[in-house]
């Protein structure tokens, strides 16, 4: 989902991140609020104060959002759910979770807390604006809490439609969950409201980009692409989880993987290994004892002049939580740590012993065969 991100600050524990996209939000939003929003509200103004207005609201925005993913993450902490950080990109905020919740009533809470707090920003600056009116404040202060009410009351209303992965669509998911007792059936139902919805400000979207040609008709259709791909990607997530979940890595590993001796150079590794095997990651050995792993970007470390002096034992990575996992080790929990690392391969060690490689290909594959059978039934 991100590109590019940079770490801010950390607010309650939790990191938060923005994305190099957010930029391009913040840049847009200043626009907005300083060349239309405010000069129409308050006119009479310098194009400076604008300007300064338009900085300062973008950024208050930016508050409400992190304060709004925090209260996700906060309720999701209670429940014993781990998060990765809270990130910022051109489409909002997301505190990223690396696991569903556990219960009906877990996500129904996980997912109301930030509309919750929503409300309550956008009382907050509902009761500056009006004090700002009795009291005689400066113009540009009374504008910007009042804008700032306006955003946040609709971005509730927005994320409160119930389509899967808005808040609504997860408040509407924990009903059916609960409902029903099958988290399948519920996420299958929401994240198709989610696709619909999605498709439907495209539609929207493109039809006002080509009536009017503003920005705010491409900016809906580019919404919609995204919430209907999120929608979708959010299911074939759950299948992939249902699929995998309780099953042990041993399952799915090779049992015979390509191992490199620890004492041949770096050229012989590139010549016999990778351009023969095309695997991104090799054990590294010593007879019948594990030294570690190498992979390309410990090859593109080092200078070619370099390839025939320096042997694969003195580039090897020691084996770590990066690169290794045990034999037992849920399938799942597998997956989310290649994904955390951006690894396609994992060794498969038992104590000291390299009995295995594990490969997100394997795993996929038979994630889709397994669906490929279930819609056979």
């Amino acid at each position: 989902m991100f590109g590019p991100r940079f770490k801010l600050f950390k607010l309650f524990g939790f990191q938060i991140n923005v994305d190099l996209s957010w930029l391009i939000l913040f840049l847009l939003l200043s626009w907005s609020f300083a060349a239309n929003s405010f000069p129409q509200a308050r006119p009479g103004l310098t194009t400076t104060t604008y300007w300064v207005m338009g900085v300062v609201t973008a950024l208050l925005l930016f508050v409400s959002i992190v304060l709004h993913e925090v209260s996700h993450a906060l309720a999701a902490r209670r429940y014993g759910l781990p998060i990765r950080g809270i990130t910022l990109f051109i489409f909002g905020g997301v505190a990223e979770m690396t696991d569903e919740p556990p219960t009906a009533k877990s996500e129904f809470v996980v997912a109301i807390a930030g509309p919750i707090a929503s409300i309550a920003i956008g009382g907050v600056c509902l009761a500056l604006w009006a004090a700002g009116q009795v009291g005689g404040w400066p113009g540009p202060v009374i504008s910007i809490a009042g804008v700032l009410a306006w955003i946040n009351i609709a971005l509730v209303i927005f994320n409160m439609v119930p389509a899967f992965p808005l808040d609504g669509g997860r408040v509407l998911r924990s009903i059916l969950w609960h409902w029903k007792g099958n988290l399948r059936w519920a996420t299958r139902i929401t994240a198709g409201i989610g696709s619909a919805f999605g498709t439907a400000l495209i539609v929207l979207g493109v039809l006002r980009f080509i009536m009017s040609g503003d920005f705010l008709g491409a900016w809906m259709a580019l919404i919609g692409l995204f919430l209907r791909n999120a929608a979708r990607l959010s299911y074939q997530q759950l299948l992939l989880r249902t699929a995998l979940e309780g099953e042990p890595v041993s399952r799915f590993m090779k049992t015979d993987p390509v191992t490199v001796p620890r004492q041949i150079s770096v050229r012989e590794l590139v010549e016999e290994y990778f351009l023969r095997h095309h695997h991104k990651l090799y054990p590294v050995v010593e007879g019948d004892r594990l030294v570690g792993c190498v992979t390309t970007h410990d090859i593109k470390q080092l200078p070619r002049e370099e390839w025939d002096r320096q042997t694969v034992g003195a580039i090897a990575q020691r084996r770590c939580e990066e690169n290794s996992i045990a034999p037992d080790t849920d399938a799942m929990k597998a997956l989310a740590a290649m994904s955390r690392g951006r690894a396609s391969r994992l060794m498969v060690v038992d104590g000291d012993r390299l009995v295995g490689i594990l490969t997100l290909k394997d795993l996929l594959e038979f994630f889709s065969l397994k669906m490929e059978l279930e819609e056979a039934a």
